[in-house]
This record gives C-alpha cells, structure tokens and sequence, in this order.
C-alpha cells in the first residue's frame, strides 16, 4: 500500500516554517534570454473560452503573439492589439478615449466576452497609460454584463510565464468571499487534465474543487479560511500570496509531473481531507502504475544521458527532478529565471545528485559552461534552441512545456517521450 506519510509531509500555512536543507544557488545577474509576459496570452485566452485579452501596445506586441499562437488569418481568437501610434506617443492624442472606443466596439462585436483583460505592454507603461484606471471607467459603464480586469504583461518581468501569474493575480480581488471549505488549483492546465484531475478527486471524495483559471473566467470561485490551495505551476507564486492574503492556506507538495510526484501532489489533498490511506491506494495505484509503464517504455533512451537547463520557464526543477529521479538522467544544471522557494520548496527537497542550481541568468557565462558540458539534452528558449543546434547539441525547447500538456498520471508518458525527440531527432541527422 502507499504510505501517505512516506510522501512529502504536509504544508504548514506558509510553506516556510518547516526546517529546509540549505541548497547552494549561482547566482548570476547579466543578459538574460526569454520572452515577455505577452506570451502567456496564448494559452490562457484558450483556457478562458468567455475572456479576451487586449492588449495594448505597439505592432511589435501584434507580431509576437499573432506569431507564437500561430492563428490562421481567418480564425477569430480571443486576442488583440489595440495598437498605440506615433501620435498616441508623442501625446498629441487622448489614448483614454482611443481606448475606451475601441474596447465597446469590441465588446459590441464580440457579445460572447463576459471578461475583458486590458494587458499593459512596454509601450503603453513607457507613456504612463494608466490601465488600471481604464479598467474602473470601462466597469463602471459595462458592469456586470462585462467585467473589465488589468495587469502587465511587458518584456521587463522576469520571464514569459509570469504573464500568467499577473492575470491570475488580478483575479483575486474580485473573486467571492466564503470561508466553507474546498480545494482551489491554481495555475492554467489543460482541460482534459482538468477532467482527469476532477476524476481523482471525485474517488477520493475530495470536494468542492475549483481551478484558477477555470474554463469561464466569469466563474469565479470563492476564497476564504476555509481554502485550500494546490498549485499545479510553479510560476504563479504572486497569485498564491495573495490568495493566502485572503485567509487561504496552501498545501506544499511536489508539481504532478511524472508517476511520483502526481502521486505526492494527490497526497498533500488526501490528507488535508483525512482519506484512508486504503481509499487513496485504490483509487492512484492503477493509475500511478499505468504512468510508470508509460515512463518505463522511454527510461532506456534516457537513463543515463546528460541533462543541461537553462534558465526560461520556471518549470525547469520540477522538470528535473521528473527526468533525473524516474527516467535516471543526470544533471549538469538545472537554471531557473526566479527562484522562488515557497513555490518548489518540497521540489528542492526531491532534487537528487548535486547539480550546479542557478537562478537568474548571465547569458555567455551559461553558455560557456554548457559547451564545456557537452550535455546530451539541452532545454532552453526558441531563441538559443538553432544556434546550439548548429554547434551540436541537442535541444528541447522550453516553451513546449508549458503549451503541451504534461501535468498528471495520463501525461507522463508524452513528458518523457519530449525529451526523447531530440535524440532521436539527431541520431537521424546522424545518419
């Protein structure tokens, strides 16, 4: 049977208070290389079916995100830009008025929005556009029809996915008021990993569930004492504390990524909710070994190969311990744009081996050290992923982590077979 106290123990309220081995962190401040949190844009408006982002900014934000989403020319997203011109900033023109035209053209076009996102860019924050003030004009004409909500998205954030983290976090304040008790997931997974989830929660008799985002953002759901929080990303650390600012409390546990850590992550909510340790066996043992022969089928083609990560998505120790602990790859560097230990505290305590953890990135620094490697995989962004082809090395980029999903006992097979690609992938230019 699975010992529920052989898995990482329960969280305490502010997931700090339990004593930590001290983990040694390289610490490098210098030229990074990521996206802006403009890029978040692109899989929320797909998790949000009643949302639209606006984004407001200059032609250059048009391309990045009209780019990465991929949308054919006559599909009609959940996204826009409304675009800022020479006049708008050199301020020879009102862009209050600018904006509040088009965003009730939009609305009127578009009657299906029940939540609109004004999303501030570098642009619209270098001529001081006060959104948040755009946002309470626009509420108080459209409410409760439409409700208008703010946050930035610029290139000066810490890396892309933490344009999630700021929608996420302008949620809170609006979200109901109600100590009863329930679970709440935060971070954006896909919706047939939201079914899954719900599934095993239901077996378990673990309720009322709630995800933030749900799939309408109209929905929200209710906060209070009573909340228990389970984070399924890494990189909505603001969006917790604000949670826990509302009375919240959050349940540490490792991200559900791979047979173990799914596994742990269903654990930190069975025991908040006292189930049997017999009801949990039931209902995760199949499930948990279903995932370990999926992860069994790739373990051959990575056990033992070299694993280097550079610094992007957040996602890079949860990532790690998955590949090094169930597929038995080694470490070589596990970077990390921000580390934020609340956030991976019992992460850390699975990391295995002593691989060299960065945080933060100094660019030609990063990337003497990886030639001098010569890992077998390298994670890393759109951006480094051809010139390191073009040396060598093979590549997986981070950015597919967080489009495709991977969460729960269903994905961890496709998680491993990602980084199984770019072997194959070279061993066929090889040839």
């Amino acid at each position: 049977m699975t010992d529920l106290s052989a898995l990482p123990p329960p969280a305490s309220g502010t997931c700090t208070e339990r004593p930590r081995s001290p983990v040694a962190v390289l610490r490098e401040r210098g030229q990074r290389e990521v996206f802006c949190g403009l890029t978040g844009i692109v899989w929320l408006h797909r998790r949000m079916q009643d949302a639209f982002f606006l984004v407001v900014g200059s032609r250059t934000c048009a391309h990045l995100i009209q780019s990465a989403a991929g949308v054919m020319i006559f599909a009609e997203p959940r996204f826009g830009t409304a675009i800022l011109g020479d006049r708008d900033l050199a301020g020879l023109a009102d862009a209050n008025d600018e904006l509040d035209r088009i965003c009730v053209e939009l609305l009127e076009r578009r009657p299906d929005i029940a939540t609109l996102f004004l999303v501030g860019s570098c642009p619209s924050e270098v001529i001081k556009l006060d959104l948040a003030k755009a946002a309470e004009r626009l509420n108080a004409r459209l409410m409760p029809s439409v409700r208008v909500l703010n946050y930035s998205g610029s290139g000066i954030e810490t890396t892309f996915t933490q344009g999630e983290d700021a929608a996420l976090r302008s949620m809170v304040p609006v979200l109901p008021s109600d100590d009863d008790r329930r679970l709440l997931v935060v971070g954006s997974v896909a919706d047939v990993v939201e079914d899954q989830m719900r599934r095993v929660f239901d077996g378990l008799g673990i309720g009322p569930v709630a995800f933030l985002p749900g799939r309408r953002a109209a929905d929200l759901p209710a906060v209070g004492a009573g909340t228990r929080v389970l984070a399924a990303q890494p990189f909505n650390g603001e969006t917790v504390r604000a949670l826990l600012a509302r009375g919240a409390r959050m349940l540490e546990a490792p991200y559900p990524l791979g047979a173990e850590g799914t596994t742990a992550w269903y654990a930190a909510a069975a025991r908040e909710w006292d189930i049997p340790e017999a009801t949990f066996e039931a209902v995760t043992r199949p499930l948990a070994e279903r995932a370990r022969r999926a992860l069994e089928r790739y373990r051959p083609r990575l056990d033992g190969r070299s694993l280097f990560l550079m610094p992007d998505s957040q996602l890079e120790i949860p990532i790690a311990r998955v590949l090094a602990r169930e597929m038995g790859m080694r470490l070589l560097e596990v970077g990390t744009p921000y580390l934020d230990r609340q956030m991976v505290a019992a992460e850390l305590d699975l990391l295995p081996g002593a691989p060299v953890l960065s945080e933060g990135q100094h660019l030609e620094r990063q990337l003497d050290r990886l030639r001098a490697a010569r890992p077998d995989i390298t994670v890393c962004g759109l951006g480094l992923a051809n010139p390191l082809e073009a040396e060598g090395h093979a590549t997986k980029w981070s950015i597919e982590l967080v489009f495709t999903p991977i969460h729960g006992y269903d994905q961890a097979g496709d998680l491993a077979e990602l980084f199984v690609r770019p072997l194959e992938r070279r061993a066929r230019l090889a040839v």
